[in-house]
């Protein structure tokens, strides 16, 4: 299988001084699912809104912000406001020199003075330790080995969260545990008898990443086999105009076809609009398809089937629960469903071929909310991705009796973490595969045939 490249994999570029984003960090904390509110890549060539305590800082005419002094005992540069409690902050770090073993270059979070706070160190020993400090008392919260070394870019994230903690590197969670030093505080760049480089700092109000609604484990309903094979169309309908749906609409496995381009051009009209509470059963979706389905609120998609997906085969705008049972999608070069709004989507007895992702919780939409979806007993083949969530939204995806076919390299990712942005950004990826917060499945959920 020729693996696709996924949407969302290049650097982030967000050019927000940190002055100017402050207020809107405050006022951000109170919101549980906020979207990126912070961000500085140092691209405008200065460091305005940060504050210096040690060492030698300057940005560089690539854009990255330097600490060169490695015999500095301790160099610092915090950003933000002291009262910001609940919060992740993420960036790109780089050590480019240890003076020891216990040499260190990291990012800091909650730092109510300039010796008192959370820390993501990466150390000279190779290891990175996610430790509160204060003073010269450093308490590790818990740490990995992970084989650092110099010139080599890592991505760095402590999430806060009441008195949990947590550290990542580069995706990964290696760090986690319940500490009472500090309930508020700035973020930092921080070395210790190193140098090191740093960029594209990012905040969000989100108070981590944990989900606080878990989906239910398993799809509401009976279960019955996914569909062997595609089915044959009783008939054929052109549609010129998007058809709304309210109560059931029952295509008897006719085919609809007729709106848009057929490609991935943004705003096509829909084919079928679902009202809240409606159900779309026994419809071939042929091409061009144009958007797809709508549901504007909770709805279920029964023995659904999309022969040639154009810009995507669902939308889940608004409700809580949208539930897809049966039926198939294929040749859909990014998606197959988006989830816009909030709440849960349900896939089971599915088949998808030749697509990007089956599933997408949208990364950067006008609202940001932690969005679920629940996929089981599902036929993937050809496609690059199942699922991409927002874990710093707190997004789940629960994945069991999902057969995967003619994969023998094993490409097929099963779920892609991103970062989600505010709209109009593009989400940054962060990593991939189970860690059962958020990507939740063990090895026997996964079949290769």
């Amino acid at each position: 299988m020729q693996k696709r490249r996924l949407p969302g994999r290049r650097p982030l570029l967000l050019a927000v001084g940190a002055g100017a984003t402050a207020a809107a960090l405050a006022a951000g904390m109170t919101s549980a699912f906020a979207a990126t509110v912070f961000t500085d890549d140092f691209n405008d060539g200065n460091a305005s809104g940060w504050s210096k305590s040690g060492g030698t800082w300057a940005v560089d005419g690539s854009g990255v912000f330097n600490q060169s002094n490695a015999g500095s005992e301790l160099a610092r540069q915090f950003a933000g406001q002291t009262s910001w409690t609940d919060y992740a902050v993420q960036a790109r770090v780089r050590p480019v020199s240890f003076g020891s073993s216990t040499a260190l270059v990291g990012l800091a979070a909650r730092s109510t003075s300039s010796t008192k706070m959370y820390r993501l160190a990466l150390l000279g020993s190779g290891r990175a330790e996610l430790q509160a400090v204060n003073g010269s008392a450093i308490t590790a919260i818990g740490s990995a080995s992970l084989g650092i070394g110099t010139g080599t870019w890592y991505t760095l994230r402590i999430e806060t969260s009441g008195s949990t903690i947590r550290g990542f590197v580069n995706g990964t969670q290696i760090a986690a545990g319940s500490n009472s030093l500090a309930g508020a505080g700035r973020i930092g760049l921080v070395t210790a008898y190193a140098s090191g480089s740093f960029d594209d700092v990012a905040v969000d109000s989100a108070g981590g990443g944990t989900p606080t609604t878990p989906p239910p484990s398993t799809p509401p309903g009976p279960t019955t086999p996914p569909p062997a094979g595609w089915p044959t169309p009783t008939g054929s309908q052109k549609v010129d105009a998007t058809i709304p749906v309210s109560g059931t609409f029952d295509g008897g496995l006719k085919r609809y076809y007729g709106i848009g381009d057929g490609g991935q051009s943004e705003s096509q009209d829909p084919m079928f609009e679902l009202a809240a509470g409606a159900t779309l059963r026994n419809v071939i979706i042929g091409a061009p398809a144009g958007d797809g389905v709508h549901c504007e609120g909770n709805c279920t998609l029964i023995n659904v089937w999309w022969e040639d997906v154009g810009e995507d085969a669902a939308t889940f705008r608004g409700g809580t629960t949208y539930t897809v049972d049966g039926g198939g999608a294929r040749s859909a070069s990014d998606k197959v469903f988006q989830h816009n709004g909030s709440g849960t989507v349900y896939i089971k007895n599915f088949r998808v071929e030749n697509a990007g992702k089956l599933y997408r919780a949208c990364g950067n939409c006008s609202t940001s909310y932690q969005r679920h979806v629940v996929i089981d007993n599902v036929v993937v083949r050809d496609t690059d991705a199942i699922a991409g969530i927002n874990t710093n939204w707190g997004d789940t995806a629960r994945f069991s009796r999902i057969t995967i076919v003619d994969d023998p390299d094993r490409d097929t990712s099963i779920c892609v973490k991103y970062r989600g942005v505010p709209k109009g950004d593009e989400p940054t990826e962060i990593g991939e595969g189970a860690d059962g917060v958020n990507c939740l499945y063990a090895p026997s959920d996964i079949t290769y045939q």
